[in-house]
């Protein structure tokens, strides 16, 4: 006979770059310790919303199957003594399983002898084994964690409730001083405590009180929605998918809405209307049609439609403010001249033990002209290098980048231009940073795959220089993702440049 069991834990708002990993890491521990206990299963369906992990498991056993073990021994003629009787060490063998030295019996092994004993152990019921979940939940692992009230333990949030029903029992287990039941909570604003009625009915017990449950459901609810805006409004919406999963975990029960904003704003650059809207309020990008930026927004409340325009003229009035910087740094950015920024990063330190970014930029300005050298550049390109090399950190004391520093390199390009330097350069400034992670892309110039690889290659060797490597896990300086980068830059490229005679020349 079988039953479906489910475990909810419930607890203070989750961040949402945990709650995926956590419903994940809930699956694996649960299945993991059903293995470990011999209880067998059909299937584990995992839920999850930035108030809770679930956790049922369908069709799980009324009891443990049975074990039966055999164990080897010591050899026959160190278990028997001289007089024919079982000796200290085959004793204290079978009592460590259990058992007694009747239960002793000999099997050969390659023409020699051994004691063996064989055990065997009923199951026990699943109610008994199920005892031990607290120690599943106890055993999860967060990247931050935090203790409360009075307590000592410590936990990725607080936890308010446990349910653990074993169909429609409510078993009664302890974790973190909170006893179970079948109480979960509702939307915090919506809804009220709710009775899980069984196993089975738990996301429909939880939708009556505006909690929807499977994280799967309201991606999609989420995407049909923006799909039916799409279609009222005649626009395409831009799902980033990163967005994407942190939107639908801030949220327990989603209801898309389009905002909008001032077409002046529309002046300012892509990038900063789009990292205003993306990174910082966690919106949607609207184009039209052609694919043109759109001055209009999406975004999802946590709660149902009614009194929606409210809540439309408040994200409305906070995005305002965020292009209102966006719109002054880029005006008064302008004022501003290159070389004198370029001055200011002499009293900009790099790292301590290091120096200045303008001294890294001087090195790296010398490995540049050496890397140009060897990968065969033009002329023309080779003073490209060596002027972007000049500048290249210069936007980092921008405005701009100062609010948004997301958008540092792609501000540089766009006022190098404004200023007047060669495109080569102006790309460049923007492709040094690349790639920006494990699988980002590249420089598609070699201006920019230049400038890239002898910033990374300075980093690397300065803080090699003084101590500074990384050890482990931990790699706070990303020295891993610098040589990662330089390593595809040169197989992109196809450039083959001898590292240790490069750095003898330079050094």
């Amino acid at each position: 006979m079988t039953k479906n069991l489910l475990v909810e834990l419930g607890l203070e708002e989750l961040p949402a770059y945990v709650v995926t990993p956590s419903e994940k890491q809930l699956g694996e521990k649960m299945a993991a310790f059903l293995d470990d206990n011999r209880l067998s299963y059909e299937s584990i369906q995992t839920f999850s919303t930035p108030r809770r992990l679930a956790v049922r498991v369908i069709g799980l056993a009324d009891q443990q199957t049975d074990l039966t073990e055999d164990f080897k021994g010591p050899s026959k003629k160190i278990a028997l003594d001289a007089d024919g009787n079982f000796s200290k060490a085959a004793q204290g063998f079978v009592r460590g399983k259990g058992l007694t030295v009747d239960d002793i019996e000999f099997r050969e092994v390659k023409g020699e002898e051994y004691v063996y004993v064989t055990k065997h152990e009923a199951g026990k019921p699943a109610k008994e084994v199920l005892a031990g979940l607290p120690e599943v939940l106890a055993s999860m692992t967060f990247p931050v964690s935090m203790h409360w009230a009075n307590n000592t333990f410590e936990y990725i949030r607080p936890v308010h409730t446990l349910i653990v029903l074993l169909g429609d029992e409510a078993l009664d287990l302890d974790f973190l001083d909170i006893q179970s039941g079948r109480v979960s909570r509702g939307h915090r604003f919506l809804g009220h405590e709710v009775e899980i009625a069984n196993a089975d009915s738990y996301e429909e017990d939880l939708r009556t009180v505006y909690v929807i449950a499977d994280s799967k459901e309201r991606e999609n609810m989420i995407r049909e929605q923006i799909k039916a805006i799409e279609a009222e409004q005649g626009v395409q919406v831009q799902i980033e998918e990163g967005l994407l999963n942190e939107v639908l975990n801030l949220v327990e029960y989603p209801t898309a809405f389009m905002g909008s904003f001032d077409t002046k704003y529309l002046d300012v650059p892509e990038e900063v209307l789009v990292t205003s809207m993306e990174t910082h309020q966690r919106y949607f990008v609207v184009r039209d049609l052609d694919g043109q930026l759109k001055p209009n927004f999406i975004s999802v409340r946590n709660g149902n439609a009614e009194h929606l325009e409210n809540v439309v003229r408040g994200n409305e009035k906070v995005l305002v403010a965020r292009l209102e910087d966006g719109e002054f740094f880029w005006r008064e950015d302008q004022k501003l001249k290159i070389e004198d920024l370029v001055a200011k990063l002499a009293h900009v330190t790099f790292h301590e033990k290091i120096g200045s970014l303008s001294e890294h930029m001087a090195r790296a300005g010398v490995i540049a002209a050496s890397l140009a050298e060897q990968a065969g550049l033009t002329a023309e390109e080779t003073a490209a290098v060596a002027r972007a090399a000049e500048i290249y950190k210069f936007d980092l004391l921008t405005g701009m980048v100062g609010e948004f520093d997301e958008l540092q390199g792609i501000m540089g390009e766009k006022y190098a231009l404004l200023a007047g330097e060669d495109a080569a350069v102006a790309t460049a400034i923007r492709e040094h940073y690349l790639p920006d992670s494990a699988d980002g892309a590249l420089p598609e110039t070699k201006v920019g795959a230049i400038l890239a690889l002898a910033d990374k290659l300075d980093t690397l060797l300065s803080f090699f220089s003084v101590g500074l490597i990384p050890s482990g896990s931990n790699d706070p300086y990303a020295l891993r993702r610098a040589t990662q980068g330089i390593v595809r830059i040169l197989d992109a490229f196809g450039w083959h440049i001898p590292m240790d005679e490069l750095i003898d020349s330079l050094y």
